[in-house]
């Protein structure tokens, strides 16, 4: 209880009950830790919670089970065939912008390599492929001067093959591979590209759009924006105005993805029978002092300002009043004749509102905010007024800015529920990194995606999600952007010191394919059942196949010591 204590007399009370010494029969009553502690002693510890407990349960039927990729980390042939320049062909060619000078001409050579690819998602037992389609392989100054067929005959053959083998297409129309030409007049910065956006939309959907029923128009706009053109890290690599530029990109991808949605709304939905989205990424963000009401307020700004900058307008038409009530007063407080985040027009705001089917979403990690004052900095952190770390007690990947905790991702899930009316979800990208020496027995991958589907199923089944698909990044090893092929997201490696780059399966593919097979996770008590029985036969064979796949280790090690002995010798 709390008690005389020492030179802090009755200041400070360290107990766990409260005494009330105002008055003479001292009181004492229980705080909240009496409980806790009570608790404790009674269970003789800490039972599992929710969080950590596998659940045990399914999908709904039908649920869209995929893996995803984008067209500059695979396709190569980056002057194949009239096919034009794009930033990140540029970006790349640009010395020390990625790591060890890695560029994607050749990447994955998946231009070349379509049956490559789909004997891989067989493998993998996916219905569903996410991957992207190349701006200026098909419109190579990014206008409708010239509309490259070649560039349209690859992605036709593409989708026949997987419509042969019965993998439906998730198409994107961008995933950062502006045309260079584009760029050179101004990029995500010029108004003008919205209208560009829209007319290639157009040539796409009239193209392609008999083969394809799922369709996202922009992955994640905040990396573009913020990446591109705030701190510049990322193809454009413009960061010259940090407080002005991103918003400005941000604001254009916005119209842009407007115009593509009602282009496909207006034009190709009745015929064609798709669905058309955007994909937006966040991270969750937990208070690092949870009991600090700046910390508490940091974190929800850190999801407001990622994952709400895009979310809100599409869902409600214009920037959250938060987002727009901060940066204006931030740009009034530095001198600014009025905020450095643009305004949509009433008309803008009508043609935004509702331009969804579904949320797509990416989501890779969590992390711990915290309230930092920036003073009168004017950039998109200043402007969040926040710092993120991570727990040490996460695990790591191979990225720095990448630590495993999957509780997140149920919490995220929920928020999106919550906060945009329960849309239908598809997670449109997933996954963990490694890095260094390769090793197709992928412990961690294989408990990442166990224990971040699992929080997803929690999320569907015990939160009221609506859930419809999922999708793991990435099917194969790939050029990672900046990081070049250091670091490996795939389900299967590609052994880059083999000409022929070809695909071998991870140990996490067999455990993927087993969660797919099972629509969801079995308990031990539905191995009785139908489906239970057929998931342990297959799951059965699936893991059998691993041997097959460890055969392939000692060569590969040989093949990596080879690499290295050349590039230490400068070959």
């Amino acid at each position: 209880m709390d008690s005389f204590e020492w030179l802090k007399g009755y200041t400070v009370g360290y107990g766990l009950h409260y005494v009330n010494f105002k008055l003479s029969s001292r009181p004492r009553s229980p705080k909240r830790s009496a409980h806790l502690y009570f608790d404790i002693m009674k269970n003789n510890g800490f039972p599992p919670t929710e969080d950590v407990e596998m659940l045990y349960g399914h999908f709904p039927e039908g649920f869209m089970w995929s893996t995803a990729s984008a067209s500059y980390q695979i396709e190569g042939a980056w002057r194949a065939d009239g096919k034009g320049l794009s930033i990140w062909d540029k970006f790349a060619h640009t010395p020390e912008k990625i790591s060890q000078d890695d560029n994607g001409d050749i990447a994955c050579d998946s231009y070349n390599k379509i049956a490559e690819d789909i004997n891989s998602l067989k493998t993998l037992r996916v219905r569903h492929y996410r991957f992207s389609v190349s701006w200026p392989r098909i419109m190579p100054d990014g206008t409708t001067r010239k509309i490259n067929e070649a560039g349209l005959n690859y992605y036709h053959r593409l989708l026949d093959a997987l419509l042969e083998a019965n993998i439906k297409p998730q198409v994107t129309l961008y995933h950062w591979d502006l045309p260079q030409a584009l760029q050179d007049v101004g990029g995500w910065e010029n108004e003008t590209i919205v209208e560009r956006f829209r007319d290639y939309a157009d040539v796409v959907f009239n193209s392609l759009g008999d083969k394809v029923k799922f369709w996202i128009t922009i992955n994640e706009p905040y990396i573009v924006a913020l990446h591109g053109y705030g701190h510049g890290i990322f193809a454009p690599g413009i960061n010259a105005n940090p407080g002005t530029s991103p918003y400005i990109a941000g604001h254009n991808l916005l119209k842009a993805h407007a115009e593509a949605w009602h282009v496909y709304n207006d034009k190709y939905r009745t015929k064609q029978g798709g669905i058309i989205g955007i994909t937006i990424n966040s991270d969750w963000a937990e208070p690092r002092n949870p009991y600090k009401q700046e910390d508490v307020d940091a974190a929800m700004r850190v999801v407001q300002f990622m994952m709400g900058w895009f979310a809100h307008p599409v869902f409600n038409g214009d920037y959250s009043d938060l987002m727009k009530n901060i940066i204006r007063e931030r740009s009034l407080a530095a001198g600014q004749p009025q905020s450095r985040l643009p305004e949509f027009t009433p008309a803008e705001v009508a043609r935004i509102k509702g331009t969804h089917d579904y949320f797509g979403f990416n989501h890779y990690t969590t992390v711990l905010a915290f309230y930092v004052d920036f003073q009168n900095q004017e950039h998109y952190d200043a402007d969040r007024g926040a710092a993120v770390i991570s727990d040490r007690t996460w695990l790591e990947s191979g990225s720095d800015w990448l630590k495993v905790n999957p509780m997140g991702f149920r919490k995220i899930l929920k928020f999106i529920k919550d906060e945009y009316g329960n849309p239908p979800v598809f997670v449109t990208e997933n996954g963990v990194s490694e890095r260094g020496p390769v090793n197709l027995n992928d412990a961690l991958r294989i408990h990442y995606y166990e224990n971040y589907i699992n929080h997803a199923l929690k999320a569907y089944l015990l939160d009221g999600v609506d859930l419809r698909g999922y999708a793991a990044w990435s099917l194969m090893d790939n050029l990672e952007w900046t990081m070049g092929y250091d670091e490996r997201f795939g389900l299967f490696y590609v052994n880059r010191s083999d000409s022929s780059l070809p695909r071998i399966p991870k140990k996490s593919v067999w455990h993927y394919a087993s969660i797919i097979n099972c629509n969801g996770f079995i308990s031990p008590g539905e191995k009785s059942m139908e489906l239970g029985s057929t998931c342990n036969f297959i799951n059965k064979f699936l893991v059998g196949q691993t041997v097959r796949v460890q055969t392939l280790l000692s060569e590969i090690s040989k093949a990596n010591q080879q690499h290295n002995h050349k590039t230490s010798n400068g070959s």
